[in-house]
């Protein structure tokens, strides 16, 4: 196996997904808490990336082994059958990511406390049940949702906790307040499966995977990611709006106009390997501005 097929097996081009998260909980651990804890955040972002390689390989293993399309998806368009790849091979990269990050989580935790470990068993079990069991997440209306909330907002906590762990309280009004912050993040990162579900529509119907696309149809499915992109925007403006971020994250509007121009040819054709990339482009974009906003924001003028 050489690099490139085992980035795309664990699916490398969209690991900035889980990497802005992280880096937005690192920024407002420092804007809000004015704290950091390194040695605990640098084993917790190894832990979550191998665990991100885990699940992305689990996805494609069990895609592979349920496929109903046996000669067109398992053999040509899943990589484990395209590239001919040892199932032994397969098992020991499962097994390697899934206990060196579970490892990692439990040294975390008793570095920092023990809701770490609570809230990373919730991304465990989502992890292993999106694409596991008799009946995956992944094929099923709720998908986004938890993709969403564990990518977008469950790392976000996580890396939050981590670096404020003295100061961190558990209440409503503070969970509502990350919450908010982790929105735009969440949204994005949903509305990332929900183009993926809507491209591949026909393909997950011929499988038996039936996700919220195939419930409310591809029209409401583009209605939605139209507006969870501007919800994304409006939740800065909100957050702003409350004080809980600098004035400095409304230039993140300045972007709206390039947003637009990534959304317009997915929103024309809903085709995998044509527009799909727009909405990778609209998160990570998206993301990056946010982050470089949020540590600008750091500085003292």
């Amino acid at each position: 196996m050489n690099f490139k097929i085992f980035a795309e097996l664990i699916e490398l081009k969209a690991k900035t997904a889980s990497i802005f998260p992280f880096l937005l909980g690192l920024a407002y651990s420092l804007y809000h808490y004015q704290s950091v804890n390194l040695s605990a955040l640098a084993i917790y972002f190894v832990a979550m990336f191998m665990f991100n390689c885990f699940v992305d390989i689990w996805d494609n293993y069990n895609d592979y082994h349920k496929a109903v399309d046996t000669d067109d998806y398992q053999k040509n368009t899943n990589i484990i059958g395209r590239e001919n790849l040892s199932m032994g091979l397969i098992k020991s990269l499962l097994a390697f990511f899934f206990f060196g990050s579970l490892i990692l989580g439990i040294i975390v935790a008793l570095m920092t406390g023990w809701a770490v470990f609570w809230l990373g068993l919730l991304c465990y079990v989502v992890g292993v049940f999106y694409a596991g069991g008799p009946k995956p997440l992944s094929s099923l209306p709720l998908g986004e949702l938890l993709s969403g909330l564990t990518m977008g907002y469950v790392i976000f906590l996580i890396c939050l906790y981590i670096n404020s762990s003295q100061n961190f309280v558990w209440s409503f009004a503070n969970l509502a307040t990350t919450f908010l912050i982790a929105l735009p993040n969440t949204l994005l990162i949903a509305n990332l499966m929900l183009a993926n579900n809507t491209c591949d529509l026909e393909e997950d119907e011929a499988n038996h995977r039936y996700t919220i696309v195939h419930y409310i149809g591809k029209k409401a499915a583009l209605i939605w990611w139209t507006t969870a992109l501007i919800l994304a925007f409006v939740a800065i403006v909100v957050a702003v709006i409350l004080g809980l971020l600098s004035p400095i994250m409304l230039l993140i509007l300045l972007i709206a106009p390039l947003m637009i121009k990534f959304a317009r040819p997915y929103l024309q054709k809903q085709v995998k390997k044509e527009t799909f990339i727009s909405s990778v482009k609209i998160l990570m974009f998206f993301q990056l501005v946010q982050v470089l906003l949020f540590f600008v924001s750091l500085i003292k003028f």
